[in-house]
């Protein structure tokens, strides 16, 4: 079976942009697998991802097809990325001391639920080493305090580097990051939080919603930027609570809305439905 390729491309909103990708696809005997696209009328730009597999006995390269698209990309301004469909994403994942989201996300990728290679992962704190272990991952405790903030990003920044990561991921990894950091993985930062910031910032988040009397808990997962939680939204999830419920209960409910809004962006991200428009995303269904 001949391997499919996903395109995605964001420019300028014009006329013809989607018959010049068709034309291209046609032109070099490429069938179209699925398709999705949307023009923002806010910021005027087009956004689109097309997954697409040579329609004969032809097996054409990765390098082949980005320099075939390089002329029809430029003519209408447009940035593009493609990746074989079946490539994973190298994904190193940030953890503090807790770990619902880090144990989801493992067994998610070890089931085949998520599509992605987790090469290492990094913590401040030694908890997670025996759960790390058990997935034969390579655990790192990089300490951290306020002295030794910019050596330790430094040593993230070098593992970056040695295992090609394509995306770090903060499963409740309880560090503000610093900017030269969140612009050296600018779009590849993903991180997860409580949906009740502003609100209930700080310690014990659900004791304070408990004490408020919430009937409405949730999560939301976004990339990082220098201005803390206020990244593009990638995926965000709701559950429903009532007066019943202790704040144990609430921790226990507020945990798996996040493990699970923290997996479906990630899930997004590899398999390249999410593009940056701006503050915002657009995520393709």
């Amino acid at each position: 079976m001949a391997p499919s390729f996903i395109l995605t491309l964001s420019g300028p909103d014009r006329p013809g942009i989607v018959h010049a990708v068709t034309a291209f696809l046609v032109q070099h005997n490429l069938n179209i697998v699925d398709s999705s696209q949307f023009g923002d009328p806010t910021s005027q730009r087009f956004f689109m991802r097309v997954r697409f597999a040579p329609a004969g006995d032809e097996n054409p390269s990765l390098e082949s097809l980005l320099t075939a698209f390089e002329p029809t990309a430029k003519s209408f301004s447009m940035d593009f990325q493609i990746h074989p469909a079946t490539q994973k994403p190298r994904v190193l994942i940030m953890v503090s001391k807790i770990g619902h989201c880090l144990n989801d996300l493992l067994f998610r990728q070890s089931t085949g639920q998520l599509s992605i290679e987790i090469p290492l992962i990094v913590s401040n704190h030694p908890e997670f080493a025996a759960l790390a272990a058990t997935y034969n991952i390579p655990f790192h405790h990089l300490p951290v305090t306020a002295d030794t903030k910019a050596q330790q990003e430094g040593q993230v920044l070098e593992l970056v580097r040695q295992n090609n990561i394509d995306l770090i991921v903060l499963a409740r990894y309880m560090q503000v990051l610093s900017p030269t950091l969140c612009e050296a993985m600018s779009g590849r930062i993903i991180n997860i939080h409580h949906s009740f910031l502003p609100s209930f910032k700080g310690a014990k988040p659900y004791h304070q919603a408990y004490d408020r009397g919430v009937k409405i808990i949730g999560a939301t997962a976004h990339f990082v930027t220098s201005d803390l939680d206020e990244g593009p939204i990638i995926e965000q999830n709701v559950v429903r609570v009532n007066h019943g419920m202790s704040p144990k209960e609430l921790t226990h409910a507020g945990s798996n809305v996040e493990s699970n809004v923290l997996a479906t962006a990630v899930k997004y991200f590899a398999e390249r439905r999410v593009l940056l428009n701006g503050h915002k995303t657009v995520v393709f269904d």
